[in-house]
């Protein structure tokens, strides 16, 4: 999500933090950097100009340039500025009471990711205690009240359909003293689209509308077509007045520049964004927050959110009791991981986390976190309950080959993990009782340590917060490449005794 552009303006910001001092020429050089990143990433060419108009008159000035820490004045600008154009939003739903039908309308373009938005949504809904009722309405094509259909029974979600009927204002209004029937609070209307906005396709939505008077209008668009979806975000809110835009596929989008545009030419917000195919890809869209993403600042409240939903609180709060007695473990390392694994694949996470989002980079591209938790697991699984209780004084050399030959790692691996295991362990406990912020400074410190890398080369490096120059990536590529070729031999070579 936003590869391009977080590349574009991290290299324009690091060019500017470059400067020993800061003059007017070379801050407006640095900002022309900008500029070309912006544009690149495909944000409308009227928003870029609007935009370094803004962020020039503040950076290009005297305050500013006899700052003592200009560069970092200017990112502050940026950032800003980056929230201001992709906000304020309102992620109110505007709900009413149980006891009255609150009515939402979803419309968009063919192959915009409406009918799974619905289910997004109505899933959304349920987890807030919210008992909805999924519409199909979407007459024109007759796989989507399929596809409605399934969404519903995988979600456990009742979904009105009525396939003999051929107009949608029968079908919306029939939904509705449906809804009452069941005792359903939400009706999410799924309306019919197009492959193109025509005339004929507003004025069935326009009918809808004023028939069924929706308590919110969401236009659903494709992330990935760039100024198109800008486009026809700025045509559906001409006709019907939108309440804001829900962005599909925006973690495909290396880009961004819808995302960036839709605010500023249509005036409507973006108030969801679909990051994924699984049914709980939906989420609230914060501009601080990806504004943040953006300049890799990371994004931990999300990740806090993601946690709490995601997370066994019962087992959180066992842990978190065991850490107040000085009690830390493999086997509660093991647990947390495991956890971890629960919010998504590892790079989207460190992409969350302040100062993580360009650690892909510095390992290089044949390091694959995935595969590194996997051995990680391997070393521990292939421990006895007593050596995971107490790993550095239980496991001797005679120990750590067994557990290397178990595992499919080298000793040294084995040595590796249980010495950075020791020092981690030590920071965990000393966590327990902390706050959040407390927590966070002490996960700052420890970075290098907490995705354990058995080889240690890369980590380590990362540790201290700078990244590999070339002779060490050719030096790790080189060892890595030689312990691949150990590992087919032996493989050829079968178990040995």
């Amino acid at each position: 999500m936003f590869e391009a552009l977080q590349d574009g303006l991290g290299s324009a910001l690091k060019t500017l933090r470059g400067q020993g001092k800061l003059s007017e020429a070379n801050m407006r050089d640095g900002l022309k950097l900008v500029e070309k990143s912006l544009l690149e990433a495909d944000v409308s060419f009227a928003v870029v100009r609007e935009f370094m108009r803004r962020v020039s008159e503040q950076a290009v000035g005297e305050k500013v340039l006899k700052s003592l820490n200009a560069s970092q004045q200017v990112i502050g600008i940026v950032y800003q500025e980056l929230v201001n154009l992709m906000g304020p939003v309102d992620h109110s739903l505007h709900l009413k009471g149980a006891d009255d039908v609150t009515v939402l309308m979803m419309c968009g373009l063919q192959g915009s990711g409406k009918t799974t938005s619905c289910g997004k949504l109505g899933r959304m809904l349920k987890a807030r205690g919210r008992k909805p009722l999924l519409v199909a309405a979407d007459l024109q094509r007759p796989a989507a009240i399929d596809q409605l259909h399934v969404l519903g029974e995988q979600l456990g979600i009742p979904v009105y359909s009525d396939r003999t009927q051929k107009d949608p204002v029968t079908v919306c209004n029939a939904a509705m003293k449906e809804a009452r029937v069941r005792g359903a609070d939400t009706v999410i209307l799924d309306t019919a689209g197009r492959l193109h906005v025509d005339q004929e396709l507003m004025g069935e939505l326009e009918r809808i509308d004023r028939q069924c008077m929706p308590q919110q209008v969401y236009l659903v668009v494709d992330g990935m077509t760039g100024q198109d979806a800008v486009n026809s975000a700025k045509a559906f809110n001409d006709a019907l007045e939108l309440d804001g835009v829900i962005m599909t596929k925006l973690d495909g989008d290396a880009r961004g520049g819808a995302a960036l545009s839709v605010k500023q030419v249509t005036g409507v917000p973006i108030k969801f964004v679909g990051t994924g195919e699984h049914l709980d890809a939906l989420e609230e869209f914060h501009p601080d927050r990806m504004a943040g993403r953006i300049l890799g600042q990371g994004d931990i409240l999300t990740l806090v959110e993601k946690a709490q939903q995601e997370f066994d609180q019962d087992e959180m709060r066992l842990q978190e009791e065991r850490l107040r007695k000085g009690e830390f473990t493999l086997d509660d390392f093991r647990k947390q991981l495991s956890q971890v694994t629960k919010l998504g694949p590892l790079q989207k996470v460190m992409g969350l986390i302040p100062g993580m989002g360009n650690l892909t980079e510095m390992m290089g591209d044949d390091v694959d976190p995935e595969q590194d938790m996997k051995r990680l697991f391997g070393i521990i699984d292939s421990m006895t309950p007593a050596e995971r209780r107490n790993p550095s004084k239980t496991i001797d050399q005679s120990r750590r080959r067994r557990i290397a030959a178990g595992a499919g790692v080298e000793p040294h691996e084995v040595n590796e993990l249980v010495k950075q295991f020791d020092a981690m362990a030590q920071m965990m406990t000393s966590m327990a009782g902390k706050g959040m912020r407390e927590r966070m400074k002490m996960v700052r410190e420890i970075q290098g340590g907490l995705m354990t890398n058995p080889n240690g080369l890369a980590r380590k490096k990362i540790g201290t917060g700078k990244r590999l120059t070339s002779a060490e990536k050719v030096k790790l590529k080189k060892q890595r490449e030689k312990e691949l070729r150990r590992r087919r031999r032996e493989q050829k070579r079968g178990p040995s005794g």
